[in-house]
């Protein structure tokens, strides 16, 4: 995200212009909908219009339906285009209370199922896959669970799948492992190797990378633990609603749903569907 604040675009639009802007971006939507299946349609408004000026100052354009041109006419440039439209942050045991709380009022009742499914929706690269995985195999429940990791971006799933990260992450990521209560040496489960480690393979066994669109694919699974941290805020009010839909047709009776710190299931169609775990990680447990 930080590099889009790095560009100053120009605002200065007048009344005309903004409204004539406005109808090009939802045109660039609608046929990025239509020609690659992606839909951007209902995310949040003034959010996709800033990422779409980046994808312009990348590209090289000057105006919407120049890009327009561009993206239906040379698929190079929807792929371009693609990492502007889809928001990419992310870090291992990011928000390290969380797993904390996660350790200690959801894991005793992963203790009590025969197998755990667990469903990371928008998994971006893998950070938080990978910090699942370490927590599961600490707590004596990996080889009972399988990991689903989704996401819409084909080339972040496949970095989040080779399990290489930055050697200069790594002074975060430990401090984040054990404010999130990691009981062994975080150095244990990767190798170093000049300016990138490798994490440890027996970590990627039981998980499972796909492509999914939560704007418009299924339900594909029942899961015991649906993560979806930092995703909607990017969606507006229809598209939450979809989506809070999706997660409550995907959840076992008293599965558990964690959202991101800016999100929540109150005022949502489903709010009285959940009991909250720990409002401060929103942290929740579906109770029908």
């Amino acid at each position: 995200m930080s590099e889009y604040n790095e560009i100053d675009l120009d605002n200065s639009l007048t009344k005309d212009e903004d409204e004539r802007e406005k109808i090009e971006v939802r045109l660039l939507l609608e046929a990025v909908f239509q020609m690659y299946g992606y839909d951007f349609r209902n995310y949040a408004f003034d959010s996709i219009r800033r990422r779409i000026r980046h994808g312009m100052h990348a590209i090289g354009v000057n105006n919407v339906s120049a890009l327009i041109e561009q993206v239906l006419h040379y698929p190079q440039r929807m792929h371009q285009l693609l990492r502007y439209l889809v928001v990419n942050v992310t870090e291992m045991f990011r928000d390290p209370s969380m797993f904390r709380t996660f350790r200690e009022k959801v894991v005793p009742f992963l203790h009590t199922y025969p197998h755990i499914r667990i469903w990371h929706a928008g998994c971006s690269t893998g950070e938080e896959v990978l910090s699942m995985a370490i927590l599961l195999h600490e707590e004596g429940l990996y080889d009972k669970a399988r990991i689903y990791a989704t996401d819409i971006d084909e080339d972040s799933l496949e970095k989040a799948q080779e399990g290489i990260f930055p050697l200069s992450n790594m002074k975060t990521y430990t401090h984040n492992y054990i404010q999130s209560g990691g009981t062994k040496s975080f150095s244990d489960y990767y190798t170093a190797q000049y300016d990138a480690v490798r994490f440890d393979p027996s970590l990627m066994k039981n998980i499972v990378f796909a492509r999914h669109n939560l704007v418009t694919d299924q339900s594909f699974n029942e899961f015991n633990v649906i993560f979806c941290r930092n995703v909607m805020i990017y969606f507006d009010k229809t598209l939450k609603g979809r989506v809070h839909q999706l997660f409550h047709e995907s959840l076992s009776m008293f599965g558990f749903l964690a959202l991101g710190d800016r999100e929540s299931i109150h005022f949502s169609e489903f709010e009285d569907s959940y009991k909250t775990v720990d409002l401060s990680e929103k942290l929740y447990q579906k109770m029908k």
